[in-house]
């Protein structure tokens, strides 16, 4: 749980953003001292992306991610059902300040793509008191429908959004995928932007149904996916 306003009103322990801050600083200054490469997973702050966007500026070799919840969600989903353990994650889903950073820093180029943070648990895991469950959402599911808010909020382009989730990942690790050039490897997903669906975590093809986001509409669903040539998932095609 985020440390702020609505931790104390819930009577939870709150994690600060300079846990986070901290970290981030001092990872970038070894990486500064040495040389070397670092990537940073899934951001949550505004001062760890601001960290990061010093640390480029100045020749550090970093690389850095967000997650889709961490984008789109703050710590209000936790009050939204009461003590919903769905939306504890590590790091804490944030106020929506620090979204807009995150965005800001995504646009930019601050941070390099989104990863999903896909985290399933069991169902044991997560049916405790809030401060005792694994944090995590089981989100690859539900990735591209809750990112397609920006887009419909014209917030992100949609040639923006993919790029993060494609080719600017693959760039970062200098990996010859996100292409749809000739002689590359037949990765292909076939997309509808515009499709509404209602989650309903219990459809899951994941076994972790872990979501906040259950009973929710999201426009955007994958209909086709293509691995090295191969139709590996197909929904409604």
């Amino acid at each position: 749980m985020h440390e702020g306003p609505l931790a104390t009103v819930l009577g939870l322990k709150g994690v600060p953003r300079e846990a986070e801050e901290i970290a981030v600083a001092r990872d970038l200054a070894l990486a500064r001292l040495t040389g070397g490469r670092l990537h940073l997973a899934h951001l949550s702050t505004g001062g760890a992306v601001e960290e990061v966007r010093r640390a480029k500026a100045s020749g550090v070799r970093v690389t850095a991610e967000v997650a889709p919840h961490n984008l789109l969600l703050s710590d209000a989903a936790v009050a939204e059902r009461p003590y919903d353990t769905n939306a504890r994650t590590d790091p804490p889903l944030r106020t929506k300040h620090d979204a807009e950073a995150l965005l800001e820093g995504l646009r930019d180029g601050t941070i390099n793509c989104v990863a999903s943070d896909h985290s399933p648990r069991r169902w044991i895991d997560k049916a405790c008191e809030f401060d005792q469950a694994l944090p995590g959402i089981s989100g690859l599911e539900t990735a591209f429908g809750l990112l397609m808010r920006l887009v419909h909020a014209r917030a992100l382009g949609l040639a923006e959004l993919i790029a993060a989730l494609t080719c600017r990942p693959a760039g970062a690790w200098g990996l010859p995928y996100g292409s749809l050039s000739p002689g590359a490897a037949a990765d292909v997903v076939v997309l509808d932007p515009d499709q509404a669906w209602v989650v309903d975590p219990e459809r899951f093809l994941s076994k972790g149904k872990n979501s906040p986001l259950g009973g929710q509409t999201l426009r955007g669903t994958v209909l086709l996916t293509i691995a090295d040539g191969n139709i590996v998932y197909r929904n409604g095609l």
